[in-house]
């Protein structure tokens, strides 16, 4: 089966790692020219500039003129669906948390109990031996 093309929908436009990376910078704040992104992630500005382009196309990023750049900024509303999809595996993660949490209580009432077990046992010193 063929891949989706990366504008087709967000989930598409944020499967690569570096369209992420840019999401993230972005949703740090202000709006961010081109030149800025690439001296944030360190990444080569015509990859970047390939980058913002399929975000814009999937709405994640608006672009706007102020004189001679081109400032980005992000539009969140537009990841929603990504959110509610997740959203969908929320009670796994609630499941497995409570469970990693049932067995820390377990784990820790049974150190408090032998910890307890081993401090009523403790050997007798000499002298007390001595005297019997």
């Amino acid at each position: 089966m063929a891949r989706a093309a990366t504008t087709s929908d967000v989930f598409n436009a944020i499967a690569e790692p570096r369209r992420r990376e840019i999401v993230d910078l972005l949703a740090l704040g202000p709006e961010r020219d081109v030149t800025d992104i690439v001296l944030n992630l360190g990444l080569p500005q015509p990859a970047v500039s390939k980058h913002l382009g399929v975000l814009r196309k999937v709405g994640v990023v608006d672009v706007h003129k102020a004189g001679q750049r081109r400032l980005y900024r992000l539009n969140p509303q537009e990841l929603k669906p990504v959110h509610d999809w997740i959203r969908n595996f929320e009670r796994f993660w609630t499941d497995h948390l409570d469970s990693i949490k049932e067995a820390a209580e377990l784990k820790a009432k049974q150190r408090a109990a032998h910890d307890r077990a081993a401090s009523n046992h403790k050997p007798h010193s000499k002298e007390q031996n001595h005297g019997r």
